[in-house]
């Protein structure tokens, strides 16, 4: 484990000589990216023999402060973990001013052992199941977001950014507009470039249904766990070189209360060990094979435990409002976008299944494992899904999934399944730490609460 990417390292600093410090990165559970900054001649010692950092980490809420009810902080005595480079995701960071690098971390106790709470081991347990049935997923994450006017509007409210060709504010958008996409075509075009420097698979840049917002699409990756470490670091790809554009970027589930909200849409395919797609089916059948359908019942068995992995913050379920295109149910169907879990159309050979439900704001490693474990509990089970939806599943199906922060982490507390994939013990430390969260945010009284009541009551 300690020599990892040992020769990656020494590559780099050869390639690279004119890099000076080399940021060392590890996602918390909320998805934030936290570490240290070391200078170039400390990488190797890193790889070596790792860094330390506390095991707290993972108990920091989404403003870092520690919820100690996790039993990660105090009760442990603040202690340390080793952190090791994560081989793969060593790379210049083009959007910095000066020559900088970065490099993701995992997290191991000090005997080697896999730090349980750290949400990459996490998805390395749902991994392991799927190996021992000799298949692989075949993943690809897709993620909107918004850019957004570091100015704030007289009422202090985000407001779009002004187009660099016309000169004025944002105020409309056209879903898949390409004069949308030639007004910020310089801030696109730097991510792009951005991507091919740090190796990250970028695809497509569609325009989305708001000002400013946007999706940006990495390609599909036969290995999860790299998927969900480019999607980590493509955000924060977005988020520099949208600051050297004088911007925000945003992947809040719901920046604005009119506008639509950003989602996380995860694709999944499976290759057996021989490398065939077993969703294909018959070539001429849309709903593609019986295991495909095995898999759609098991990732809707388990969607209402998983909502809080979903929607893990108080913004997320602004997200969930009737006539913004959002699944609020338990719902799939064959090239339909009104459902929850969608099968794209195309040729059999590329058949999957699209996970629709996750806010912008959720973490990948979670996500991608709480899907991952529905479609492994579908498989070994053999469950059959309910009849697919023709039409409109938002006029059809009414909501059935938890629709408020508190429901979905009382839903977390009743899992009885998803444990099994997560781990109990990840699971109790991860409800604590968004409850925990919670309790604070319904400490602040939002200027909202001013408006309605300060003199009416």
């Amino acid at each position: 484990m300690a020599i990892t990417g040992m020769h990656e390292a020494q590559v780099f600093l050869e390639q690279n000589p004119d890099i000076n410090s080399i940021d060392l990165m590890i996602g918390d559970i909320n998805g934030v990216v936290r570490g240290k900054r070391i200078p170039r001649d400390s990488l190797l010692k890193a790889y070596e023999e790792g860094i330390c950092l506390p095991a707290s980490l993972f108990a920091l809420d989404i403003n870092g402060n520690t919820i100690e009810e996790t039993g990660l902080g105090l009760d442990q005595g603040e202690a340390d973990r080793l952190c090791f480079p994560v081989a793969g995701t060593l790379s210049r960071t083009p959007w910095q001013d000066r020559p900088c690098a970065q490099v993701l971390m995992s997290m191991y106790e000090n005997n080697g052992e896999p730090f349980i709470y750290d949400p990459r081991h996490v998805l390395q347990r749902v991994l392991d199941r799927f190996a021992e049935l000799k298949l692989t997923p075949v993943v690809a994450v897709e993620t909107e977001f918004y850019v957004v006017d570091r100015e704030r509007d007289e009422l202090q409210q985000l407001q779009p950014p002004v187009s660099p060709v016309t000169g004025k504010r944002d105020t409309q958008c056209q879903v898949y507009s390409l004069s949308d996409l030639d007004d910020h075509c310089d801030f696109i075009e730097a991510i792009h470039e951005a991507a091919q420097v740090q190796q990250l698979p970028v695809d497509t840049a569609i325009a989305e249904c708001a000002p400013g917002q946007f999706e940006i699409n990495l390609k599909h990756r036969a290995d999860a766990m790299q998927a969900c470490d480019e999607a980590v670091l493509l955000k924060r790809l977005i988020k520099g070189v949208a600051a050297r554009h004088q911007m925000d970027a945003t992947f809040m589930a719901k920046p604005y209360n009119q506008e639509a909200g950003s989602g996380t849409h995860i694709h999944v395919s499976l290759l057996d060990e021989h490398g065939n797609n077993v969703f294909k089916g018959e070539a001429d059948d849309p709903l593609g094979s019986v295991t495909l359908r095995h898999a759609i019942a098991g990732t809707l068995a388990l969607m209402p435990e998983s909502m809080v992995v979903f929607a893990p913050n108080a913004n997320s379920y602004r997200r969930f409002q009737p006539g913004f295109y959002v699944p609020m149910s338990q719902t799939w169907g064959a090239d339909n976008r009104t459902v929850a879990v969608r099968i794209p159309g195309g040729s059999g050979e590329a058949r999957r299944l699209e996970h629709r439900v996750a806010g912008a704001d959720a973490n990948p490693y979670l996500l991608m494992a709480s899907i991952l474990a529905g479609i492994h509990y579908g498989i070994t089970r053999q469950l059959t899904p309910p009849e697919p939806v023709v039409g409109n599943g938002y006029a059809s199906h009414p909501p059935s999934l938890p629709s408020s922060w508190i429901q979905a982490l009382e839903q977390w507390q009743r899992n009885e399944l998803l444990p099994e994939y997560l781990g109990r013990e990840f699971c109790r430390v991860y409800h604590a730490n968004r409850y925990g969260e919670r309790l604070l945010f319904m400490r602040h009284v939002s200027p909202q609460e001013f408006d309605w009541y300060l003199r009416s009551v």
